[in-house]
């Protein structure tokens, strides 16, 4: 087995919510058709890279925002490979649904992003708890 390609995520704040992209996973068929799922803007970190030059490049190609401050915060697992998570900072502006350069496809796999109101985590502090990944509700066909 392949070893996992190291990973980075953006962890973008905003008015008590926290930015995510939809994706579609990979389906029978070999396309971005699958299950639908909300992950933190981010992927792989190319050889020679620096984690967080890596999530600059990722924050730009994904949602279209340029990072000003980016800060490590904690490494996760996730199912494409182990992942570390930065606070980022980004100028003003609203972000906008980018393109995976790299698809061997011409099916899309984000199809959409949002701010995801952030839970209240319960114990000690009551901070909010960052979601790392959300499975979306399969879609029907009246929806």
């Amino acid at each position: 087995m392949r070893p996992r390609r190291r990973r980075v995520a953006a962890v973008i704040l905003r008015d008590g919510a926290v930015l995510m992209v939809r994706e579609r996973g990979l389906g029978a068929t070999g396309r971005h058709d699958g299950q639908e799922y909300w992950t933190l803007p981010g992927g792989g970190i190319n050889r020679g890279e620096e984690p967080a030059d890596a999530v600059r490049r990722e924050v730009a190609e994904e949602v279209g925002l340029t990072c000003l401050d980016v800060r490590y915060l904690y490494d996760f697992p996730y199912p494409s490979g182990q992942t570390s998570a930065f606070a980022v900072t980004c100028a003003e502006g609203e972000p906008r649904l980018g393109v995976d350069p790299d698809l061997p496809c011409d099916c899309p796999r984000m199809v959409g992003l949002d701010w995801v109101p952030l839970p209240v985590r319960s114990g000690e502090t009551g901070d909010p708890g960052v979601p790392t990944l959300l499975m979306a509700t399969p879609r029907t066909a009246t929806s």
